[in-house]
C-alpha cells in the first residue's frame, strides 16, 4: 500500500470535512464523528482518513501506487470546491518521497 497525505490550513475544519464525507458518502462508504474530529472514507480501490485539527483539515489516503493520483484529486477536488472563497489549497506528500498532486482554485482569465 502507498500513502499520501495533506494538511489543509483553513478555519472551519469540521465544516469541510463533516461535508467531504456527506459529499464523497453518495459513491463510497463514509464517516464522520463531530465529537472526535475524525472521519472515514472507504473507496472502491483504497481508504482515507479526515482529521479536523486547529486552524487545519488532516488528510490521508491509502491505496495502491496506482491509484493516488486519482483519489488525490477525487478528494482534494471536491474540497477545494467547497472552499472556493477561502481558496483552500490541497498539497499532497507521499509516503516515498515522490510529490503528489496539488488541487487549488483555477486562475480565472482576464478578459
Amino acid at each position: 500500500m502507498a500513502r499520501s497525505e495533506a494538511r489543509v490550513s483553513t478555519d472551519r475544519p469540521h465544516r469541510y470535512a463533516k461535508q467531504l464525507a456527506s459529499h464523497l458518502g453518495r459513491r463510497s462508504q463514509t464517516s464522520w464523528d463531530e465529537e472526535k474530529g475524525e472521519g472515514g472514507i472507504v473507496f472502491q480501490n483504497g481508504t482515507g482518513t479526515l482529521t479536523a485539527t486547529d486552524g487545519a483539515l488532516l488528510l490521508a489516503i491509502d491505496t495502491d501506487a496506482g491509484n493516488l493520483d486519482l483519489l488525490e484529486d477525487v478528494v482534494g477536488r471536491h474540497l477545494v470546491r467547497f472552499g472556493t472563497k477561502d481558496e483552500l489549497v490541497v498539497e499532497w506528500h507521499r509516503d516515498n518521497g515522490e510529490p503528489g498532486s496539488v488541487q487549488r482554485k483555477p486562475e480565472e482569465d482576464p478578459a
